[in-house]
């Protein structure tokens, strides 16, 4: 065939071991490769051979002449074909072109190879397309000639070039002799190679081209993803495929799937679905499947209750397969069939569009866009009699499709070259593998092109299909529809979303499972009524509203032994509802049933309409207990200690300062006497002094004899009040100072003697007096004393403390500064202490045990437990978590048991008291709407749903699944939830924000412990005075 100069091993090597059918293709191929891998290093080593337009100088010697006589020659001996359809052609000076149809220029159709020879006013040059034997006469082979028609009929595309061809036909899986035939039309400058569609054809094909550097040009299924040089396929890689269909898969939610193909290679298509399905749960079941044996794969699929089947077989057998669904009667509402062909729309579906049958499929030529219609529509008139490009519903396969776009980006790809520079002749040789300087070149331009065909939009990168669009159909009850579309970079998008559920079975009535749970589905108290008008509840109506949105009858039927359903892992068997589904006794099961891995590995479940998660519910607690020291709340230990703190320092510091000051001493005994000398004590400076006082909660006395002063600079105080409230009561204080002032100046009760006794005439010496001469007539003073001692500077300070003010008033500055610094302190204290107590007083405070799950596992006096055989028990018994495996264990050997049968009970054994029971969010907010002694404790645990259980592979599945989401866009469910939670029932009217706010009035437990310690205190006293009269 062809060999290396740098490996002596020839490809004739490569022989086909029997029964290894794709080991042959890939030894073949490989070998191909690693003779021509050296060489084609060296050659993109050379000069000449870049990405850069290069100009070719023609050269017209007498070997050019030659050449044309030659074409001349051959060209007159076939002017007299052997047979011919309705195609013609003319000659004019020895330039070939076409007329208005074609002619077959072979003498006789042996077995080969379809070559494309294209006649330029310039240069000769040649292509080839390959076709099998069967293979005659097609749709594919007819489109391949209109093409060519249509790009030389179209003198803008390639002005001086007419498109020529010679077709042959070669074996199926004879990839010798089709090789053989291929170099042999290389040798003749063939520029380019269309097909074979067959992939072990096409694989050997592709190496020769790869060799050679000769454009290569597929509408074939690919299923190597590596990058091939010199290859350009406008069939959409299996990568791209694959992924289409595990996005439809995914969006249906398919589970349970049978794949069904009937090629060797069938498998190879879909193995990248098999390997990594969409999901981890999905199942499959993967048979090989012939006309002869379809009802048997189909008995066997239907005998294991798969209902979701992926069809891959070969279209020539598709009726045969269609009829033996019908045989089976496998063509019910529950089947949903995804075939891989793209000819959905050639096949008669007329059995299947009046009955429930689903069948899925993308295609890829829009028969509804305009310009394909047009193009159709003159295919149909050119086609010859007896052959048919078209179906006869006007529909075109996508093979033949994708052979005429083939052609169509080959001629704009052959343009733009012609358009930069000439192409050199294509000397070819397998023998020789002497590559063609200019196929690279050929190649990229062919790659760059893009364009607007049959299939789409046309893109290509690394010459795979790029950025085209797969259409959905769907057959609904007439016709197939599109329904959405696919494309590489958005995945699916599906617009008619309701074909998927939408059935003309209306008559048919389903078994619905569920468990009398309030407010979800509950049994009227009349006894008269019978069949589904005796349940009432959320799950009733919801189920109301989904049966009239897909279209079914049901009949509700109550679980016998009132379980959800739990695995056993003793016995290994599941209860409850999930039992009643997975022995087929029940279609639906429409209850408050969480969604969890466990169950969902048995039973399949819709999209969740409800989100939950578990949560704590509890006894409201009661009120504080009142203590003996309650008073002492509003503020913190802290508090109190820095309070007893500054009144010791401030008292200290009034005694130590009130030693040295003269002002503060006085005579205890003053000499009583008249003296016509008066003094006012209410001088400017005392009368400032008094407003402050009286100001500050605390009194002055009336008679301070210096001014005070701003102790600070600090005015980080003046911040809770506005600058303009302090100026106006700074003009207040100095009003009413400047009033008492004028006032006292008029009022003969402010006038008081300067010295208590005016005849005295007694110096002052270190601070106190000192006894007269006994000769002197002056009457004798005693000795002067400090008023501020050390009790009565710490009386000083409580009086002020507790605002009741003391008889003992500072004279000097120093012990004034003091004095007002600790009034104001007090000031603060006391008024923040007021606020806070008077809400202590009012408003009730409660005492929480628990706030949390963490508090609950680390304690044992509350119990708390779940509902028995429900999900939530499930949840801590698998759980890993630290805090919940702690729980489960206190739960499982917790004697009495702290499991309940019913939300009920779990309810009542709450009401009870020292008990926590751990239940669904839901189902928590249900019963604290309904009880006000009830509350929740915490957040949630977890999050999960509610979901509409079906068996496994139940066709009602997605449909309900699509239903539930229209409700939820609708706001349909949170309108059932308003109506079953809020707006139904002995609903508790609480608020909790004005219960939060309320203050309660204050009652004599308030102030209980306020009259013991005033009891107290009078006791205290009443006895100390007894124990004084006593002693006296």
């Amino acid at each position: 065939m062809y060999s290396s100069r740098q490996d002596t091993k020839r490809t004739e090597n490569c022989g086909q071991i029997p029964g290894q059918r794709f080991q042959f293709f890939t030894f073949c191929r490989n070998s191909v490769q690693s003779v021509t891998r050296e060489k084609q290093r060296r050659r993109l080593k050379r000069p000449g051979n870049k990405w850069k337009e290069r100009k070719v100088e023609i050269k017209r010697g007498n070997e050019d002449k030659q050449k044309r006589e030659r074409i001349k020659e051959s060209g007159r001996k076939r002017r007299t074909p052997a047979y011919k359809d309705n195609l013609s052609i003319s000659w004019d000076n020895g330039r070939t072109f076409f007329g208005s149809s074609f002619t077959k220029f072979s003498a006789k159709p042996t077995e080969g190879i379809v070559c494309l020879t294209l006649v330029s006013l310039k240069h000769y040059r040649h292509n080839c397309a390959i076709f099998t034997e069967d293979q005659k006469d097609s749709p594919s082979e007819l489109a391949f000639k209109y093409a060519i028609y249509k790009i030389n009929k179209d003198k803008t595309l390639l002005a001086n070039t007419t498109l020529v061809y010679d077709i042959q036909y070669v074996p199926k899986d004879d990839s010798f002799r089709t090789s053989k035939k291929a170099c042999k039309q290389l040798s003749r400058s063939v520029q380019g190679i269309f097909g074979p569609s067959d992939p072990l054809l096409g694989a050997h094909i592709q190496s020769i081209c790869e060799a050679l550097d000769v454009p290569h040009l597929e509408a074939r299924v690919d299923f190597e993803p590596t990058f091939k040089e010199f290859s350009i396929n406008l069939y959409p890689s299996q990568d791209h495929l694959n992924k289409a269909f595990k996005d439809l898969m995914s969006f249906l939610n398919w589970t349970r799937v049978a794949i069904i193909y009937e090629e060797d290679y069938g498998l190879f298509k879909l193995q990248d679905l098999v390997k990594s399905p969409p999901s981890s749960r999905t199942e499959m079941y993967i048979r090989q499947a012939g006309p002869g044996s379809y009802r048997q794969v189909l008995r066997e699929v239907r005998h294991k209750e798969i209902y979701k089947l992926i069809v891959d077989t070969d279209p020539a057998h598709m009726q045969q397969f269609f009829r033996a669904i019908l045989q089976l009667q496998m063509n019910d509402y529950r089947y949903h069939y995804m075939f891989t062909t793209f000819d959905i729309e050639t096949f008669d579906l007329e059995d299947f569009k009046y009955n429930s049958v689903n069948m899925t499929a993308f295609r890829l030529v829009d028969l509804e866009e305009p310009k394909v219609a047009e193009v159709l529509r003159q295919m149909e008139r050119f086609q010859p009699i007896g052959h048919a490009i078209l179906n006869k519903t006007g529909v075109i396969q996508a093979e033949p499709a994708l052979v005429y776009d083939s052609v169509q980006v080959f001629a704009h790809g052959l343009a733009a070259l012609d358009r930069s520079h000439d192409l050199r002749p294509a000397n070819l040789s397998c023998e020789k593998e002497e590559p063609w300087d200019d196929g690279l070149s050929l190649y990229n331009y062919i790659n760059a092109a893009g364009l607007h065909g049959l299939t789409g939009h046309i893109e290509f990168n690394e010459g795979k299909r790029n950025n085209f669009k797969l259409d959905l159909l769907k057959l609904k009850k007439e016709e197939l529809v599109k329904v959405g579309e696919w494309k590489p970079g958005t995945g699916v998008n599906v617009t008619d979303v309701g074909a998927f559920y939408e059935t003309s079975a209306t008559n048919i009535t389903l078994v619905v499972m569920t468990r009398e749970e309030k407010p979800y589905v509950m049994v009227k108290e009349d006894k008269n009524l019978t069949g589904n008008a005796r349940f009432e509840g959320f799950c009733i109506d919801l189920l109301k509203w989904i049966a009239g949105q897909v279209g079914f009858q049901y009949a509700i039927r109550l679980v016998p032994d009132h379980m959800y359903g739990v695995y056993d892992p003793k016995t290994k068997e599941w209860n409850g509802i999930v039992r009643e589904l997975m022995e087929k006794r029940a279609d639906l099961a429409v209850a408050s049933m969480t969604i969890n891995y466990a169950r969902e590995s048995v039973i399949d479940f819709t999209k969740p309409f409800m989100n939950l998660g578990i949560g704590i519910l509890f006894k409201v607690p009661s009120s504080q207990p009142t203590r003996l020291f309650s008073f002492m709340n509003p503020l913190a230990v802290e508090i109190w200690l820095y309070v007893l703190a500054a009144y010791m320092l401030v008292s200290f510091t009034l005694f130590v300062m009130a030693r040295f000051s003269p002002y503060e001493w006085n005579n205890p005994h003053p000499c009583l006497g008249e003296s016509d000398i008066v003094e006012n004590q209410f001088s400017v400076s005392n009368s400032f002094w008094f407003i402050t006082g009286t100001f500050l909660r605390q009194g002055s006395g009336l008679n301070p004899k210096v001014s005070g002063r701003m102790p600070s600079r600090l005015f980080s105080f003046m911040n809770p009040l506005a600058v303009e409230i302090w100026l106006s009561m700074l003009g207040a204080y100095v009003m009413v100072s400047l009033t008492i002032w004028i006032v006292a100046r008029f009022s003969p009760y402010e006038w008081v003697e300067p010295t208590p006794c005016p005849s005295c005439k007694c110096p002052l010496q270190g601070g106190h007096v000192s006894a007269l001469d006994p000769d002197s007539d002056d009457i004798p003073l005693p000795r002067t004393v400090n008023e501020f001692t050390m009790a009565n500077s710490f009386w000083f300070t409580v009086g002020t403390l507790m605002q009741q003010g003391s008889d003992l008033n500072p004279k000097a500055t120093s012990t004034r500064i003091v004095g007002g610094i600790w009034w104001f302190f007090t000031l603060i204290i006391i008024s923040s202490y007021t606020a806070n107590l008077a809400a202590f007083l009012t408003v009730e405070r409660m005492i929480t045990p628990i706030e949390n799950a963490a508090d609950l596992a680390e304690q044992t006096q509350i119990s708390y437990g779940t509902l028995e055989g429900g999900s939530t028990m499930t949840f801590f018994r698998d759980s890993k978590i630290g805090i919940y495996k702690k729980m489960w264990e206190f739960m499982e050997t917790k004697s009495p048991s702290v499991f309940v049968k019913s939300y009920e009970d779990g309810v009542k054994r709450v009401l009870e008291g020292d008990y926590a029971f751990l239940m669904e969010s839901t189902m928590l907010d249900y019963a604290v709407q309904r009880d006000c002694n009830l509350t929740q404790i915490g957040g949630l645990l977890d999050s999960k749903g509610y979901g509409i259980a079906t068996p496994k592979g139940s066709p009602w599945r997605d449909k309900i699944s699509l239903a539930i989401l229209e409700l939820q866009e609708k706001g349909v469910i949170q309108i059932l939830y308003d109506k079953w939670w809020k707006n139904t029932g002995d609903v508790c009217n609480r608020d909790e924000k004005s219960k939060e706010n309320k203050a309660n009035a204050l009652g004599v437990e308030n102030i209980g412990e306020i009259s013991r310690e005033n009891q107290f205190c009078r006791t205290f006293i009443f006895l100390a005075r007894r124990n004084a009269s006593e002693q006296v």
